[in-house]
């Protein structure tokens, strides 16, 4: 249930957008095949959770023969460094240490603000994480909020929390508090709750370990459990929560690819009103999706519950005036 920022590449087109999205780019050329990619594709997404200012791209070698070619990858796994597409740094191999060096290295330098950059509106910026914490409170009937992830826990209280759960059958998500400072900070003062983990069930604060032992004890916690749904009437429920609904990567006012903040701009420019689900905070949602609406990639745009389609397609309807006459 953990959570990254790792762009998977679809196609060359894919590749280059996603590269020139921000200023600097961490990519991951990797195979299936290869057991060293294993455990290098679990720091790649732990550095992912550490460096959010960096675009991080992940691409099988094979299936990439064009760009694979042209960055002259000749093994597996190897990790370039590009600013501006231009290659800055390049490790080759199963080097931990190394990768780590040269991705905090450069993590440091994207995190700091230009001269001259427009500040953004404290008040704005709170609004939005309080936005943010609350969908990360509701993305499961029951949520945790732990440090580190129910396979790899980092404290004792955490991971207690989850040998509860896990003894009781329980289905839950997770969020690792320690991968963003903004959402540790920031949720405790949103649910007046000063340590970790917590635990949440239908967006509501239960508390944190001592609470969940005395409920469990009593009975009381497994009464409070929801029944989950399975995946597709979760699905269902998701594209139509509101009648225009877009899958993206990010939220829309902080898109984490290109084409999910070209599709974000559309229909504000178009003057719609929408909802959205960021599906990297979701992975069985993102995956999901996926199959039911029998749509690989993202973006994905529903109106009344039904896919409309991807970038391109809602391209098509707009200059053909297509879209407002779907709208409700």
């Amino acid at each position: 249930m953990s959570k990254h920022n790792v762009n998977e590449v679809s196609s060359d087109e894919h590749f280059t957008a996603l590269v020139a999205d921000r200023p600097v780019a961490v990519v991951n050329f990797w195979a299936t095949w290869a057991e060293p990619c294993k455990d290098m594709n679990e720091v790649f997404e732990e550095l992912s959770r550490k460096f959010p200012a960096l675009q991080f791209v992940k691409l099988e070698a094979e299936n990439f023969p064009d760009i694979s070619e042209k960055f002259e990858i000749t093994s597996v796994p190897t990790f370039l460094i590009l600013k501006g597409g231009k290659l800055m740094e390049r490790i080759e191999g199963a080097n931990a240490p190394a990768l780590t060096s040269a991705v905090e290295k450069h993590g440091k330098t994207a995190a700091v603000v230009p001269t001259g950059a427009t500040a953004v509106d404290p008040v704005h910026k709170e609004a939005d994480l309080e936005k943010r914490l609350k969908a990360l409170m509701n993305a499961h009937a029951v949520m945790l909020f732990m440090k580190g992830t129910p396979q790899q826990p980092r404290c004792g209280f955490s991971r207690q929390t989850v040998e509860i759960l896990n003894s009781l059958n329980v289905k839950y998500g997770s969020f690792n508090i320690l991968a963003d400072d903004n959402v540790r900070q920031g949720l405790k003062k949103l649910s007046n709750w000063p340590t970790y983990p917590q635990i949440y069930i239908n967006g509501e604060l239960v508390g944190g370990l001592d609470i969940l032992k005395e409920m469990v004890e009593s009975g009381e916690f497994q009464k409070l459990v929801p029944a989950e749904p399975d995946l597709n009437t979760r699905l269902k429920k998701l594209i139509n929560k509101a009648p225009v609904m877009v899958f993206i990567k990010g939220s829309p006012e902080t898109p984490k690819c290109g084409f999910s903040r070209q599709i974000v701009n559309i229909l504000k420019d178009e003057g719609v009103t929408f909802d959205s689900f960021d599906i990297l905070e979701d992975d069985e949602v993102r995956q999901g999706l996926k199959e039911y609406s029998s749509w690989p990639t993202y973006p994905q745009l529903y109106i009344n519950g039904e896919l409309v389609g991807g970038l391109d397609i809602v391209k098509e309807m707009v200059q053909q005036g297509e879209l407002k006459g779907m709208l409700p």
